[in-house]
């Protein structure tokens, strides 16, 4: 009987992704001002294994800046992202950590909580976060009620130190975005460090923290791509498993080809490929997102520019616009992206992706100076 449901469930999916309308909608989740911050940044998102949809930011008090005084900020929703509960501060509620080394004066007195992650554990139906304090310290922190609660945040910026034995690192950062769990029930988190001056956020190189205990402990994997030769300070960096279980990852950087870096672990921690720039996926210096679809599919998402000059030439090593967020899809782990769709043609800049149990996809992106929500399908990615 449980096969039967369980393939009774595989066919109902597969009926609705393959012959649903297409999708596409968008709501407002972070729009500036909400709770009197004057900017939303560092999008995460993710689906509980009851559904609920958890959409979560940094909450930049008084200007846009990496620095200053930060929180995090939660908001649920129940119903695939159509409506959402009352924004709330989460993260960070012990005794205040204060320090902005960017401020000569006045900096003691801010406390910047940022580059918060969640992750989904399906084995014990948990959600772990982990998030950083003025991109010096680590914490974690735990919900067993879907985010509607979450335990006390335990330190855990020892798991960074083993980095020291490549990298004499000044600023660590998780992720942004979302960590994944493997099928032999590890999680997986991406992080950078740096390692310049106090609070700089370059020389970078980026790498994983894993747990093997479900977030009671984490541990330092191996650098996944280092900051030497023709690679440029890789730094914000996405993680997916694949259709044979490998870890793929994707690294922002700042190198001649304008170019994602990609790189892929069997474990996600040790023994990364060497790393290469793809050339379908461009690099505007942007954080991106990368998604398992159950359907079988890899889906990714970035502000699709290059930098170019005034004739329209390529410039190596730019900084393309933050604009054009476009999703694209690929049907042979990440080879090639045969499909690209523009979600938002504006302006536009970090996004994450999560994906609903009935297939449907959410993108929760930064559009100008709000955070919104987009809901969409694959009938609408694949539509010409």
């Amino acid at each position: 009987m449980k096969h039967l449901l369980t393939s009774l469930l595989l066919v109902t999916f597969f009926w609705n992704v393959a012959y649903a309308e297409p999708l596409l909608e968008t709501t407002p989740v972070f729009p500036q001002g909400l709770n009197g911050i004057a900017r939303y940044r560092i999008p995460g998102i993710v689906v509980t294994p009851k559904g609920t949809v958890l959409a979560y930011s940094e909450a930049r008090k008084n200007n846009s800046s990496d620095w200053g005084e930060i929180e995090i900020h939660l908001r649920r929703s129940t119903d695939g992202g159509k409506t959402w509960e009352e924004s709330k501060r989460i993260a960070h509620d012990g005794p205040r950590i204060e320090g902005n080394p960017r401020k000569v004066t006045g900096g003691e007195h801010e406390q910047t909580v940022n580059n918060p992650v969640a992750i989904i554990d399906r084995e014990t139906g948990a959600i772990e976060f982990l998030y950083c304090v003025n991109y010096a310290r680590c914490f974690s922190m735990r919900s067993v009620d879907d985010g509607q609660t979450w335990s006390n945040a335990v330190e855990i910026t020892s798991s960074f130190e083993t980095f020291r034995n490549t990298y004499n690192w000044k600023v660590i950062a998780t992720g942004p975005g979302h960590g994944i769990q493997l099928k032999n029930g590890r999680l997986v988190v991406p992080i950078w460090i740096a390692f310049g001056g106090i609070g700089d956020h370059a020389p970078s190189a980026c790498g994983t923290i894993y747990s093997d205990d479900h977030g009671k402990t984490w541990q330092a994997g191996d650098i996944a791509i280092p900051n030497e030769g023709e690679f440029g300070n890789p730094n914000e960096s996405i993680l997916a498993t694949l259709a044979d279980g490998r870890v793929m990852m994707i690294s922002r950087n700042e190198s001649q080809p304008n170019r994602k870096l990609v790189t892929i672990s069997a474990d996600g921690a040790t023994s990364w490929s060497k790393p290469e720039f793809h050339p379908e996926l461009w690099e505007p210096r942007c954080m991106a997102s990368l998604l398992w679809h159950p359907s079988g599919v890899l889906l990714f998402s970035n502000p699709h520019t290059r930098p170019i000059d005034a004739q329209g030439k390529e410039i190596p090593k730019g900084r393309g616009k933050r604009e054009n967020l476009c999703i694209k899809l690929s049907r042979d782990d990440g080879k090639s992206w045969s499909i690209s769709k523009t979600i938002d043609p504006g302006k536009a800049a970090y996004s994450d992706l999560a994906v609903l149990q009935d297939g449907t996809v959410l993108c929760l992106y930064e559009d100008d100076n709000d955070i919104d929500c987009a809901r969409l399908n694959l009938d609408w990615i694949t539509t010409p």
